[in-house]
């Protein structure tokens, strides 16, 4: 029971690159799909981005094609465009990330192949949008994150704009587009029909501004970069330790009070300017500067001690190290270990949701090598012999 998977059965043809579009496919991968990853002839440009390299794929390209199978085609090639569109017709999900209008001129579109394979559901992801003024605009996780107002959160209070630790954006874009393919096939058991979903990064972040958003739509007001800081709750960020970094939410008045008692500080609770919320958001760099000089008389280790025994919100700011060590990170299996066929057993992250009846997990394979399965796919989707005589294919 557990090692049925919820997508068995599901062919996903993989049109994409780079990392919104494999993220999606992936999560696909993951629940049993059988996604096969299309490369031009040189493959996925992540494979060779780095340093660092691990056997000489980039770690972004590791991080999103597990429990994928390669097959290499060359697009402008006539033959290999015809085998494309064959496969295409046998899938029942399509996912790509061209920029719009490519795949029309491939004959590889969604109203090319709707005809004749009705259940399709056809995921398109792009930087802006499938359409309107900007629609041919390439896009990278930084530049949406600029164009898309995070950047004009995210930092220092009165210092630059700061990118986000990875390209979360690519990553939210993906997992709508496997959310709404999920939604779609859902809606294909009802219907008997398939359809067509467009999604891209402007969109995806647009929706990730939440109250950051709401507050401009409904007072006029652009939020303020706090950092680690928050704009009415005091004390709330980020404090440097003797050895490292504590975030401590102490907003609310009993939190306030226990965090002060708990570091000796007892007399701040009588203090008119910090007794009250409203006194600490006025007065919060005096405030600061007498809780950060306290807050260094700690070591990280000490200091969470004291304020978990206070039941004051704490945590270290943990480095990767510590992620992937962390005894609730061990319990709920997000380390997995997966064989490559060439390397040996490599770690993997493992996966974010749990079901009662399959494991997610079970099973998973490696990031594959270029091409690695292009006799394979043929064979089984189309009933192929060798694909070695497909002008630009590969295969191992």
């Amino acid at each position: 029971m557990k090692m049925r998977k919820p997508l068995s059965g599901i062919r996903v043809l993989d049109f994409t690159r780079l990392y919104a579009g494999p993220f999606c496919t992936m999560l696909l991968g993951d629940l049993g799909a059988d996604v096969v990853k299309v490369e031009m002839p040189g493959g996925d440009p992540l494979r060779g981005q780095g340093p660092p390299f691990y056997h000489g794929h980039g770690m972004s390209f590791l991080a999103a094609n597990r429990n994928k199978r390669s097959i290499v085609l060359d697009l402008k090639a006539a033959a290999d465009k015809s085998t494309a569109r064959e496969l295409a017709l046998k899938a029942d999900v399509i996912v790509e990330n061209f920029r719009p209008g490519v795949m029309a001129r491939l004959g590889i579109a969604y109203d090319d192949l709707q005809a004749d394979n009705p259940g399709l559901v056809y995921a398109s992801i792009s930087g802006m949008g499938a359409d309107g003024p900007d629609a041919g605009e390439g896009a990278f996780d930084l530049t949406i994150q600029a164009l898309g107002g995070f950047m004009s959160i995210t930092g220092e209070r009165n210092g630059k704009p700061v990118k986000l630790g990875t390209s979360v954006f690519d990553l939210v874009c993906g997992q709508y587009a496997m959310g709404a393919i999920v939604t779609a096939l859902f809606d294909r058991v009802r219907t008997g029909h398939g359809q067509r979903i467009e999604t891209s990064l402007f969109e995806s972040e647009i929706t990730f501004l939440v109250d950051a958003g709401m507050e401009y739509l409904l007072t006029g007001r652009n939020r303020e970069r706090w950092g680690s800081e928050h704009a009415t709750l005091v004390p709330y960020k980020a404090f440097q330790t003797r050895d490292g970094w504590l975030v401590i939410g102490a907003g609310v008045q009993n939190l306030f009070e226990a965090f002060a008692a708990a570091i000796g500080r007892a007399d701040l609770q009588r203090d008119p300017r910090f007794v009250k919320i409203e006194g600490r958001v006025r007065n919060r760099d005096l405030l600061y500067e007498i809780l950060d000089r306290e807050v260094l008389t700690y070591t990280t280790s000490e200091l969470r001690a004291k304020l978990e025994a206070a039941k004051v919100p704490c945590a270290p700011v943990n480095d990767m190290a510590h992620v992937f060590s962390h005894r609730q990170t061990q319990h709920r299996g997000m380390v997995q270990a997966i064989e490559h066929p060439t390397h040996g057993e490599m770690p993997v992250i493992g996966p974010a949701v749990k079901y009662s009846e399959c494991d997610v997990a079970a099973g998973w394979t490696a990031p594959p090598e270029i091409g690695e399965h292009s006799d394979a796919v043929l064979c089984d989707w189309l009933g192929r012999g060798a694909v070695s005589a497909l002008p630009g294919a590969g295969s191992t």
